[in-house]
């Protein structure tokens, strides 16, 4: 084996013992799909380099019982990672071992002031970045909604001179980082499929439910792109009567009667016509799903009726995606998973109208249970996609 060789093999271990952790030499070579004893020359060299530590024995299966592997924690880099959606915009920073080494601080960011958003960006990063003076980083990851090019880091929904349309550009020139980009329900896939309920699931389907409704799609055990890379533009399948015109710019979409925005809308809507709700005392603005949650989680009648509204018509589109993609599992991720049973029961009710039962009772739909998921997802992309070489997995500091 080449020495070109050997510093790809053990970067495959690293990224492996982050995903998978801890492993053995035989799990190593069986999930890499290289031979034990290639895979022991490199365990063998990232032990004497102090990137992996030896985590104990692994379950005894009858026979003796194998030693198992994880990342050194101690000497590897910390991740930078950065959550944004249409109205606000998350920040935490990660170990290898995925423990939150700051609480992840989210502010008010609405994409709409483009220029604003961006600048928002850059001081939050900078402020979390300063809490960490001296020591090294991977890279930042960051996730955003809109049409976004994993392989050039371009958002395709803002024009060639609007700031966040080379965002990734910009913050890896300003904070001199290996910096990554990725659509938000894409990453929240790749999230669920690492850590979450998609673990077992080859062909799995994960609903983003947020102020849009996003999809990422697990096909096969791996992400699915689609031919232009823009797979899983749920929001804006044309199943509603609604007349309300879409952000998209056009009308008929299922975002407009199943975002969390509709949500609010609707609550909004029936307390200035004289409804009783806790939540005339609480802030019901545009991006106040907090309040909402809270409601619901509390039994306020309203609010139970704007989640069982979004989730008629999130059924109604689930059975869309079981008829076309038969998938094993679908999940409910996002902001909105936090509505917990109410929200799983109404839309189980719904795929049961509309759906063909031969179809639909082989798919099992589940909220997602990752905290701060998104932010995950970020971390993700960052582990997948950076390039160091592991003998420089200590020497890049940001430049603020």
């Amino acid at each position: 084996m080449t020495s070109q060789n050997l510093e790809n093999l053990k970067l495959q271990i690293v990224k492996s013992l982050y995903f998978l952790k801890p492993q053995s030499i035989a799990e190593l070579a069986s999930s890499i799909g290289k031979s034990v004893p290639n895979i022991t020359k490199a365990v063998n060299n990232l032990l004497q380099e102090d990137l992996i530590i030896d985590s104990g024995l692994a379950p005894s299966t009858g026979g003796r019982r194998a030693a198992q592997f994880e990342l050194n924690r101690e000497v590897h880099p910390y991740l930078i990672a950065v959550a944004i959606d249409q109205y606000k915009t998350s920040i935490t920073v990660f170990d290898v071992h995925n423990n939150q080494l700051v609480t992840p601080k989210e502010i008010e960011n609405p994409l709409l002031d483009s220029d604003r958003a961006f600048k928002n960006v850059i001081d939050l990063i900078e402020e979390t970045v300063n809490l960490f003076l001296g020591h090294s980083f991977l890279g930042i990851g960051i996730t955003m909604p809109g049409f976004v090019e994993q392989k050039t880091g371009i958002n395709n929904s803002y024009t060639s001179k609007n700031p966040l349309f080379k965002l990734k550009d910009h913050i890896q020139q300003h904070f001199n980082l290996p910096t990554y980009i990725e659509n938000d329900s894409s990453a929240i896939a790749i999230a669920e499929k690492k850590f979450g309920k998609a673990i077992q699931s080859q062909n799995a389907l994960i609903i983003n439910l947020n102020w849009g409704v996003g999809l990422g799609m697990i096909v096969n055990n791996q992400l699915f792109r689609g031919h232009s890379g823009y797979a899983g533009e749920f929001s804006h399948i044309p199943l509603s009567n609604n007349n309300k015109l879409c952000s998209c710019g056009k009308k008929g979409c299922i975002e407009v009667d199943a975002s969390l925005l509709s949500a609010i809308e609707f609550v909004n809507e029936k307390i200035k016509s004289g409804e009783e709700s806790v939540l005339k005392t609480l802030s019901t603005s545009a991006t106040d799903s907090e309040s909402l949650i809270t409601a619901v989680q509390n039994g306020d009648q309203l609010a139970i009726s704007a989640v069982q509204n979004i989730a008629y018509m999130l059924g109604k589109g689930i059975s869309t995606l079981i008829h076309i993609m038969n998938p094993e599992k679908i999940i409910i991720s996002g902001r909105g998973a936090d509505f917990g049973n109410i929200l799983l029961l109404s839309i189980q009710s719904s795929v049961q109208e509309f759906s063909i039962p031969r179809l639909s009772k082989n798919t099992t739909i589940e909220l997602s249970t990752l905290e701060h998921i998104q932010l995950l997802g970020s971390a993700c992309v960052l582990v997948e996609q950076a390039k160091w070489k592991t003998k420089q997995l200590q020497s890049t500091e940001a430049l603020t």
